[in-house]
């Protein structure tokens, strides 16, 4: 039965690779013996040193730095990774952007003056960003007749986020509202998903989406509280958590799954 999770010597490219999650995901995936190519739009050494603490050294990591909104840094990083190995068998398009709690109150402020330069640099990334890297690294598979892509999205992309969660900001003087472009972005992911399943399934290229919910990294107790009030498993997700459904959509243990949406969420978008 594990031989059907086996993703060993498995060439998968995750962008976003000096993350929080694609750290993860890189970690994971070497662990299981994959050949990973972990790309970020800085490969700056002491951020990774202080990510990676020595991984980075792994015979089987690629590090590459490469903007993802950009074509041609994807086409050299295809080509860097068939000169030291072969066409990628796994794409996994973590990278995005968000608006961070402490962004100026402008990225955080009422939709009617959400800056449009925001909108346009999330939906960039977050949105095309995934469709260039699966131009790039998906083609690249579909004219191997082999792969799987795992599209990274979110419950803020199937539901709308609930401003009540950030009302104890509210309360206490500040001017602070989830952004529409995270979501906006996240959103379209779904029927992309959807149209290269469609696009790709009949040269052996299968493209599924995975649909988080939060993680924990520290964030306010108080947003904490309400948070976890609408989770029915009570808590946001450990960093580690994700890994197992990552691996198994690029394993042979999906081999039948295409144009899905998993999601594994903690029940939130249950309720």
């Amino acid at each position: 039965m594990s031989d059907l999770f086996d993703v060993k010597d498995r060439v998968v490219v995750v962008t976003g690779g000096v993350g929080q999650l694609g750290f993860q995901f890189v970690k994971t995936l070497l662990e299981r013996g994959a050949k990973v190519v972990a790309i970020d739009v800085s490969v700056d050494a002491d951020k990774v040193a202080k990510r990676y603490g020595g991984l980075e050294t792994h015979e089987n990591l690629m590090l590459l730095a490469a903007d993802i909104t950009r074509k041609a840094d994807l086409e050299a990083a295809l080509d860097a990774i068939k000169a030291k190995w072969e066409v990628p068998h796994g794409l996994v398009n973590n990278a995005a952007l968000d608006s961070p709690p402490g962004a100026p109150p402008e990225e955080n402020g009422p939709f009617e003056t959400y800056p449009e330069e925001s909108f346009d640099k999330v939906m960039s990334v977050n949105t095309k960003g995934v469709f260039l890297a699966c131009q790039v690294f998906g083609g690249a598979m579909a004219q191997a007749g082999r792969g799987s892509i795992v599209n990274v999205g979110s419950i803020y992309g199937v539901v709308s986020p609930d401003q009540h969660l950030y009302q104890y900001r509210r309360d206490r003087g500040e001017v602070f509202f989830k952004p529409v472009a995270y979501s906006a972005s996240k959103s379209a992911l779904y029927n992309m998903t959807r149209y290269l399943a469609g696009y790709w399934g009949r040269v052996g290229v299968r493209v599924n989406i995975v649909t988080f919910a939060g993680v924990f990294n520290n964030q306010d107790k108080e947003f904490l509280d309400v948070y976890e009030r609408k989770v029915p498993l009570g808590r946001m997700a450990d960093e580690t958590e994700y890994n197992g459904p990552v691996v198994f959509l690029l394993s042979d243990a999906a081999s039948y799954m295409t144009g899905s949406n998993m999601v594994i969420d903690g029940g939130f978008t249950a309720l």
